[in-house]
């Protein structure tokens, strides 16, 4: 199924990035048993932000869509660190945060970027249980984070 995931990701017109090192003293993804636990993921691209600002006023909604989208690329490459992409079984749970401006209440739209996408590469497999939280702020300004949980085999 890797080549199968790394297909869909083909077919996306994306592929599977590095991992983005830590900003703190976490690790990108941890795996306890058949449980891949991806931590919150910015969307970074070779280090640095797409983003920064409140989404509502200094980013708009369908550019956090994308943003979170991103996201969820990245948790994909984090899980690569710690299981064999063809051993993903379902994605269980997506938690999202979105920097909001007063007054936005638009995050579960905002979230759909993470979501869609994973229905994407995955198909049945990436329908999830889900949050989608404002905030006030997140790390680097960024306008989204979004962390993961995933079922793997073996």
């Amino acid at each position: 199924m890797t080549a199968d995931v790394m297909a869909r990701l083909a077919d996306l017109g994306v592929e599977l990035p590095k991992v983005t090192p830590p900003v703190a003293a976490y690790v990108p993804a941890l795996r306890s048993g058949d449980i891949v636990y991806v931590s919150g993921q910015l969307p970074m691209v070779d280090g640095a932000l797409l983003a920064t600002g409140l989404v509502g006023s200094d980013v708009s909604a369908e550019d956090a869509k994308a943003l979170a989208r991103r996201c969820a690329l990245n948790a994909l490459a984090a899980v690569s660190t710690v299981a064999d992409l063809a051993d993903v079984e379902q994605v269980i749970k997506v938690v999202g945060f979105v920097a909001s401006a007063p007054g936005f209440t638009g995050q579960p739209g905002v979230i759909n970027g993470a979501s869609e996408f994973l229905g994407e590469v995955f198909g049945e497999a990436g329908r999830h249980a889900r949050s989608a939280v404002g905030v006030a702020a997140l790390p680097l300004g960024a306008p989204v984070e979004v962390e993961f949980m995933f079922r793997v085999r073996g």
